[in-house]
């Protein structure tokens, strides 16, 4: 997988490249050789992929021939995947196929377009050689497949960071538009070509300043940061399952706390809960397979007893697997496929009350105010229980509830400013003290069982004892911790 940073540009038909040579940063400019480049594109008949600014395609020609998936822009540079070139030229790779399953949805994926590019492409490199900007003028032919099929030609300009950093990138920029070259409002050669054929995902226009439009727009933000993640959690990147289960609960969360705004979501809610505990499952194993590695490593090496890494390492780690293979399943599944369809209606035509066309400050700053107050009323119900056992489930709601108080603050943050940043703040700490006893109860029951595998298997239990311990130590120390944190959360 690839990151790629790229400026595009509108030229017309007689445009002349300008020279580069003195270009700060750049020693030279290097003219490459000329190659044809043959591009088959693949989507859904109805362009689901266009959409929402994919492109998956098959090219042939140049040094880059092969499939390659590009996924949209984020921070300015999209993540490119790219596979060998196949045989076929009908059968999109099923590895690439599965990438897109959360737009596809179990749809095929056909030939929609063809792009035939003649490119000329200039390398400006630096002192030490290194390529650090290459700038492709490009002059297409594109064919579109189906019942319209039709031909365009058209002339345009790239110029793509390669080793460089993004400042030599904005300078080529200036010097392209200063010959003039415009910025593309297309994304690509495929939005391009498609144009108005591409279907339209964007919500049902609402006042911006409304509790509606506010809401909706977060919801939006939401789901497009949860399906960015798909991906991701299919190639098990990094923090990718870990994002996408955010996603998913800051949605349901949302959904709950905004519930006089928009209605009709318990559905929804209850189909959030499940993809974020298909999710959770291995998210645990893998925080809690580093929080013990930690915990070892801090250990003197003479009370690292028997194959104690092996069985809190090596083991949880398999058992991380199969529970993303659990994953990989749920999200190939009519199940998930019916979620995402659910939250892009939610989006386009989002269930509204009358209280939506309200002002969002005086709306949704009293639902604000109203997650704190629920915060309060669950803690003060669970000091009321005199049995301890039970007084500590009660203080677990007490933490749901913390977390979603945080989630509403920090989804009106754009909106509150200063009100929302504190209210953020201290449904954070609630929630911090009270995640840290959870993990450390839940971390000795790990250890428990572990400790009993071990012991059946006639190893060693020593170390189990000592890592117990260090978790018994972290929960009652933020146990005791906690009526201070309250104290001062509370104060007014």
């Amino acid at each position: 997988m690839a990151i790629e940073i790229e400026d595009k540009f509108d030229v017309p038909a007689d445009f002349a490249v300008p020279e580069f040579g003195g270009l700060q940063g750049c020693e030279e400019a290097v003219d490459l050789v000329s190659h044809r480049l043959v591009a088959l594109y693949f989507d859904t008949p109805d362009l689901r992929l266009a959409a929402r600014g994919i492109t998956l395609r098959r090219r042939r020609g140049g040094d880059d021939a092969g499939w390659t998936l590009k996924l949209p822009k984020a921070k300015g540079a999209r993540t490119e995947i790219t596979s060998p070139l196949t045989r076929s030229a009908k059968i999109v790779p099923p590895e690439l196929a599965e990438l897109v399953l959360a737009q596809t949805r179990g749809e095929r994926l056909v030939q929609v377009a063809e792009l035939e590019t003649l490119r000329k492409v200039t390398s400006l490199r630096g002192a030490d050689g290194r390529r650090l900007v290459e700038i492709a003028d490009d002059h297409v032919k594109g064919t579109v497949f189906g019942e319209d099929q039709h031909v365009e030609r058209w002339r345009e300009v790239e110029a793509e960071l390669i080793d460089g950093d993004e400042a030599v990138l904005k300078k080529v920029g200036k010097r392209l538009r200063k010959a003039g070259a415009t910025p593309s409002d297309s994304g690509n050669k495929l939005a391009r070509l498609l144009g108005d054929r591409v279907p339209a995902t964007t919500p049902t226009a609402l006042d911006p300043d409304s509790a509606g439009g506010v809401v909706v727009a977060y919801l939006a933000s939401q789901v497009a940061a949860l399906t960015a993640q798909d991906p991701q959690v299919r190639r098990a990147e990094e923090d990718a399952v870990h994002q996408m289960r955010v996603a998913s609960r800051r949605l349901r969360s949302a959904l709950k706390s905004f519930s006089s705004v928009i209605t009709e979501t318990e559905g929804v809610q209850d189909e959030l809960r499940w993809i974020a505990g298909v999710l959770g499952e291995a998210r645990d194993l893998e925080v809690i397979r580093e929080r013990f590695a930690g915990h070892l490593d801090g250990l003197e090496p003479e009370v690292v007893v028997g194959p104690v890494r092996t069985r809190l390492g090596d083991d949880l780690a398999a058992r991380e697997r199969e529970a993303m293979v659990t994953i990989g399943a749920a999200m190939s599944g009519e199940r998930y496929f019916a979620l995402l369809d659910r939250l892009d209606a939610m989006i386009v035509n989002p269930p509204l009350t009358p209280l939506a066309a309200g002002k969002a400050d005086a709306v949704l700053g009293k639902i604000a105010g109203r997650t704190w107050k629920r915060v309060v009323k669950r803690y003060d119900a669970a000091q009321a229980i005199e049995d301890a056992e039970q007084r500590e489930i009660a203080m677990h709601d007490v933490r749901k509830a913390a977390k979603r108080a945080r989630y509403t603050a920090e989804a009106l943050r754009p909106l509150l400013g200063d009100t929302a940043d504190d209210l953020a703040k201290r449904a954070k700490s609630v929630q911090t003290v009270l995640g840290l006893h959870q993990d450390g109860v839940v971390a000795q029951q790990i250890l428990l069982e572990e400790a009993a595998r071990a012991r059946e298997a006639g190893e060693d239990t020593f170390t189990y004892g000592l890592l117990a311990g260090i978790e018994r130590a972290a929960a009652e120390r933020s146990h005791a911790e906690f009526p201070a944190v309250w104290a001062e959360v509370t104060e007014s």
